[in-house]
Parts: structure tokens; C-alpha cells; sequence
């Protein structure tokens, strides 16, 4: 029979072993997900022992189970003002590793960021000392700024349209004229109180 003083060795080599896996913390996934109303923080707790998961968005608990007897899984909730549907999918690596994957509306976190970038353009900007995300939805053309939906007036021009809107006292407007390649397709500028502002580039 084994001493103490070698199950405690053992336990240590085995703690130190997967230290990253189960801090006090049980802390094992942290991933930031850029959505129209800005960019949220999903942190997810996993104790191997336990089977507790816990899911924080934002800072804020969304869900707790504290004693799981299946240690691989799936947890499903909502992020942003939207209620933008997320799952985080747990599955074993084997031995006592684990590997956590975030998915997005049905798609891996890095498919869905692609998608997005298709879809969406962001401008950061500042304005008066105040940081703003501007972030234009290009299927419906809404206007999301520091994570709220804008009031537009959108309008014809000769060489396309304009959508216009107003942050604090600061005239802006999206432009939306035609590239002339059916590659590139559209091209949308936000222009501020007759400045253009350089877009964000997608990852």
C-alpha cells in the first residue's frame, strides 16, 4: 500500500500536471465574440472533479451547476442585446484533458467571425475624448453605436445611397455606392461631420 507521503507526491505531479486545466478557479476558457452591440466576454468554469460549469458573460453568471456527473457536454445561452444564441461544447481529449469549443448560431466561433465580416463593417472612432464602435449590419442596414440601435433616415443619391444618423452632436452618414466588381461589391464609407473614417479591418 502506497504511503501518504507518495499519494501526496502523486497528487501533486498530477495537480501541477493539469494546473492549467482546474485553477482554484476551475477557469479552463475565455473568448471574446464581436457582435453588433459591441464585443462580449464569454468566460467558462469547468471542474474535473466536480463536473461544476459555470458560464459568465460579460462579467455577469448566466449559468451554474455545481455537481455534473457527465463531465463532457454542452452548455447553450444568449449573448449581447440581440440574444445571439451560443453553445460551448465540451469534449474529452483524453486522460483528464478536455477541449472547450464555442459555437455561435450553430457555427464555430472562427466560421461565424468569418461570416461576420462579410455581412458587417466597424469603424472605432473618437469623438469629443469618448470611444465609439460604430458598426453597420450590411443585410438589414442597421446601425448599431456602443451597443445600441441607431435611428436612420436613409436617403438616394446620385451615386447611391446615404444613411444617415447622429452621434451626441456629430453629423454622420454611411455611404453606400457600387464598386463596379461583382467581387467587392458594395462599398459602405462612414463619413463624420464631413470626415472619412478609416474602417476597422476584419481578422
Amino acid at each position: 500500500m502506497a504511503s501518504r507521503e507518495e499519494i501526496t507526491v502523486y497528487e501533486d505531479e498530477v495537480r501541477s500536471r493539469y494546473s492549467h486545466l482546474e485553477k482554484m478557479t476551475d477557469l479552463v476558457a475565455v473568448w471574446e465574440v464581436a457582435l453588433s452591440d459591441g464585443v462580449h466576454k464569454i468566460e467558462f468554469e469547468h471542474g474535473t472533479t466536480s463536473g461544476k460549469r459555470v458560464v459568465y458573460v460579460d462579467g455577469k453568471e448566466e449559468i451554474r451547476k455545481e455537481w455534473m456527473f457527465k463531465l463532457v457536454g454542452k452548455e447553450t445561452f444568449t449573448v449581447g442585446v440581440a440574444k445571439t444564441k451560443a453553445t460551448i461544447n465540451i469534449d474529452a481529449v483524453g486522460g483528464f484533458a478536455y477541449e472547450y469549443t464555442l459555437e455561435i448560431n450553430g457555427k464555430s466561433l472562427k466560421k461565424y467571425m468569418e461570416n461576420r465580416s462579410k455581412t458587417t463593417n466597424t469603424w472605432v472612432l473618437s469623438l469629443g475624448g469618448t470611444d465609439y464602435r460604430i458598426v453597420l449590419e450590411k443585410d438589414t442596414m442597421d446601425v448599431w453605436c456602443n451597443g445600441k440601435k441607431m435611428e436612420t433616415a436613409g436617403e438616394f443619391v446620385e451615386d447611391g445611397t446615404e444613411t444617415h444618423f447622429s452621434v451626441g452632436d456629430h453629423s454622420c452618414y454611411i455611404k453606400a455606392v457600387s464598386s463596379g466588381k461583382r467581387k467587392e461589391g458594395i462599398i459602405h464609407t462612414l463619413i463624420v461631420d464631413d470626415r472619412e473614417i478609416p474602417e476597422v479591418p476584419s481578422n
